[in-house]
């Protein structure tokens, strides 16, 4: 696999191999393309009680849905999780996959834009989900429409097409 870089990501963007919705050209840098935050998030419900991990664990069971309207924000405290979405539909060819990667202007104030499950399937088309964490000291504001995060992309040897169980999300 390799990474594409600026000029090859907008070849695969003129070509469709890679759709970005919406897309603003500001977005597309050397190696990535700077996804925004959406409005839509899913918060942790405060319980005591243990949550049991297994193959059938649905975390809608043990989140609950937020909509933050523009111009107003969400605040995740020192040591919280939450789920966001990107503002953008990301559809890759059957042989492009991706990273999402956090900002390090962002991950300065210890901001984790991304724990874990990075990895982008060939062939997604749907909204990416964040997994966002404050590692830092203070409380962090987060505001819809900040480019907090960017995706790489990376040409795959073969093709292959998600069909798992995410393939359609459109909110966290």
């Amino acid at each position: 696999m390799s990474v594409l870089i600026g000029k090859e990501i907008e070849k695969a963007l003129a070509k469709k191999l890679i759709r970005i919705e919406p897309l603003e050209k500001s977005q597309i840098g050397p190696g990535s393309i700077d996804l925004t935050l959406g409005n839509d998030f899913r918060i942790f419900k405060k319980q005591s009680k243990i949550y049991h991990i297994k193959n059938h664990s649905d975390f809608q069971d043990i989140t609950r849905e937020v909509h933050v309207k523009d111009g107003g924000y969400i605040v995740i405290k020192p040591g919280e999780m939450i789920l966001g979405i990107t503002k953008e539909k990301i559809t890759l060819a059957d042989n492009i996959s991706g990273r999402l990667e956090g900002r390090s202007r962002f991950a300065r104030f210890g901001l984790a834009v991304h724990v874990t499950a990075g990895f982008m399937h060939p062939g997604i088309s749907n909204h990416q989900v964040l997994e966002i964490v404050n590692l830092g000291h203070g409380p962090l504001a987060l505001y819809p429409g900040t480019r907090i995060c960017q995706f790489v992309f990376e040409r795959c040897d073969g093709r292959a097409k998600y069909k798992g169980k995410f393939v359609k999300q459109v909110k966290p």
